[in-house]
């Protein structure tokens, strides 16, 4: 009868370290969904801000008209990708983080022609319009910079959270994988874009 009592308690101890390691992971799983979403929301106004980009330079630039269309394609292409990442439920349910991070170099890099070539518009460089965009376009920047790293904290301590004893047991068979970080490996596109006129 002994040998019962203190075997229902190993069974009770092992369900209520489950339920604490379960809650802990529900709970880093869901800092890293709202981390992603911080992103999410800076990256929507950047796509925001193109159009209204490339009105104001259109008028300016025509003789660079495919300057201008690489950075609406460019800016669809980062619209898809950040899309198939919440189609597959955001980087805790296996969105590639990868490819967005490619299709945002390449807004990033056409976004950084159209800015470069303005410099050579005297009158676009001078326009109120111009300097307001540039200005929440740097702004919108630096926000998906701080977005990005508390993402990229919030992944790596849930990622840390399955990997480690005794959580690495029940990880996987409560349904908790790894998230991608958001991190980029072209070192160029690490470059800030150049936004100062």
């Amino acid at each position: 009868m002994e040998l019962t009592w203190i075997l229902l308690g190993i069974v009770i101890l092992i369900v209520l370290f489950g339920i604490i390691i379960y809650n802990r992971l529900v709970t880093l799983r869901n800092q890293v969904k709202n981390a992603w979403s911080q992103i999410d929301v800076q990256l929507q106004r950047r796509y925001d801000l193109i159009p209204n980009l490339v009105e104001t330079v259109k008028g300016y630039m025509n003789f660079e008209k495919g300057t201008l269309e690489a950075v609406v394609k460019a800016r669809s292409q980062a619209i898809a990708a950040r899309d198939a990442v919440e189609k597959r439920g955001g980087p805790t349910g296996g969105g590639s983080i990868k490819n967005l991070l490619g299709a945002e170099i390449a807004l990033q890099r056409s976004l950084g022609n159209i800015l470069a070539l303005a410099e050579n518009y005297p009158q676009l460089r001078a326009s109120e319009t111009m300097k307001s965009l540039q200005e929440e376009l740097s702004t919108t920047e630096n926000r998906i910079a701080f977005a990005r790293q508390a993402y990229n904290d919030q992944g790596m301590s849930y990622n840390t959270a399955q990997q480690t004893f005794p959580a690495v047991f029940f990880a996987s068979m409560f349904g908790h994988h790894p998230v991608e970080m958001y991190e980029v490996a072209d070192q160029e596109a690490k470059k800030a874009v150049k936004v100062a006129f």
